[in-house]
């Protein structure tokens, strides 16, 4: 007959280990979380348009170079032409405390800078990789 075990009972006063796992505490390294995203668009009107009824908030940014909405803790970017950076494709910014740390990190890991860091007004720097598999990962500093 086959028998189980059962875990041994803790010492009184002390707690049973525990088997659940947790999420690990952020350290230095550790991103806020993805936060913006910008979208190339053809037709900033209709993407305009489109997107204010998606979100239910009008843009809180609306100049012809740029339409930017903010809903949610999100920042969401509407590119005309994909803007100066020629995105052909969404970009999704991930919100690090150090970019240049992080692009370090990132450059040590395998992944190759595409975009050095460089401000895009009001203190805030973005930079771009490139993973192994050719993904672009986009990251973002508030200063």
């Amino acid at each position: 007959m086959p028998t189980t075990s059962t875990p041994a009972s803790p010492t009184p006063g002390t707690a049973a280990p525990s088997t659940a796992t947790t999420d690990a505490a952020p350290t230095d390294a550790a991103t806020p979380g993805l936060r913006t995203v910008l979208h190339p668009v053809s037709d900033l009107a209709r993407a305009k348009a489109v997107h204010t009824a998606l979100l239910g908030v009008p843009p809180q940014i609306d100049e012809p170079y740029y339409v930017g909405f903010e809903v949610a803790g999100q920042h969401v970017g509407l590119l005309p032409s994909g803007g100066p950076q020629g995105l052909t494709s969404s970009l999704a910014y991930w919100h690090v405390p150090d970019i240049e740390t992080k692009l370090a990190q990132l450059k040590a890991a395998g992944a190759t800078v595409t975009e050095a860091a460089h401000d895009v007004g009001g203190g805030r720097l973005v930079a771009t990789v490139t993973d192994p598999d050719g993904n672009v990962l986009g990251l973002l500093q508030d200063r």
